[in-house]
């Protein structure tokens, strides 16, 4: 175990030996933002993350704990690590992380976290990545989706871009970063629970353009066959997801209702709206970020 640990800390070195300072400042829909700044010890072998400049703590329920905050840090750093290693401790001993207290990243009780490992925690990456100048933003958001009432309650996750790279195009209708869910199957779905999936497709041209073109996000429209409740906890439904080096930003998600009279109510980031039979929600995923000035 020494070993292991010993060789995830000199991978760890052997990024820092060619990285330099930066810094970045991420803002999320409600005007809040993720900032941090990586200052770089060439002697040494080491750095500083310093998230100083972050928002404080959050009057609602963005708030990531600390430990969101060094999972976050710890799955950047092993995705710049090219060789397979185990994610273990080691990679955090060349790394002093600066969190201040009582910000959104690293909130005392009794501050609501709820959406912080959702949502936050996708942004602490997207700003690390933006910092470090290696992908544009991904999707950003997990688009949750939580729909029931008194008899049946389900609580989906849905896919949409990955940022695009100097390397390669960004995925599409894929879960990014720091999520790790996967959707119950239409056909099961659909026995389940009383709804029926009308559409569930790429979104076309909702990746940015670039060099590399981000990755799609995807349409989701479910038609609800009784009353029903529904929230949304989103993101990147104002502020697009960043393109990088000359790439465009990734298209913003949508979330509306159309109801049987043809009615149309809009969430935004978050919200709740209730439903009933044969209104359809439509679920419009983010796409990922481009890279490069196009040809």
């Amino acid at each position: 175990m020494q070993h292991v640990q010993d060789n995830a800390e000199e991978s760890v070195r052997r990024i820092l030996d060619v990285l330099k300072d930066t810094s970045f400042t991420y803002k999320m829909d409600d005007g809040h933002q993720v900032s941090v700044a990586i200052k770089v010890d060439k002697i040494r072998r080491c750095a500083t993350i310093d998230f100083t400049g972050t928002s404080s703590q959050h009057p609602g329920n963005y708030n990531a704990p600390i430990a969101i905050c060094y999972a976050a840090v710890l799955y950047v750093f092993r995705c710049l690590i090219d060789d397979d290693i185990p994610l273990n401790n080691g990679c955090f001993k060349p790394l002093n992380i600066i969190v201040p207290e009582k910000n959104m990243i690293n909130p005392v009780y009794p501050a609501a976290v709820v959406a912080g490992n959702v949502e936050t925690s996708q942004y602490i990456v997207d700003a690390l990545f933006g910092a470090l100048g290696k992908m544009a933003a991904s999707q950003g958001t997990m688009n949750n989706y939580i729909w029931g009432n008194d008899r049946i309650q389900n609580y989906e996750t849905i896919c949409g871009g990955s940022g695009a790279s100097a390397h390669q195009n960004g995925c599409s209708a894929v879960q990014t970063h720091m999520t790790n869910t996967r959707l119950t199957d239409p056909e099961v779905l659909e026995w389940r629970f009383p709804v029926r999936l009308e559409t569930f497709k790429i979104r076309k041209n909702s990746g940015g353009k670039g060099k590399h073109k981000g990755g799609e996000g995807v349409e989701r429209q479910m038609r609800f066959l009784e009353a029903m409740t529904v929230n949304m906890i989103a993101g990147h439904r104002i502020e697009p997801p960043y393109g990088m080096a000359g790439g465009d930003p990734g298209a913003i998600g949508e979330n509306y209702v159309v109801h049987s009279d043809q009615k149309i109510t809009n969430i935004g980031t978050k919200g709740q709206v209730e439903v009933k039979k044969n209104d359809i929600f439509i679920l419009k995923t983010p796409g990922g970020g481009g890279y490069g000035y196009p040809d």
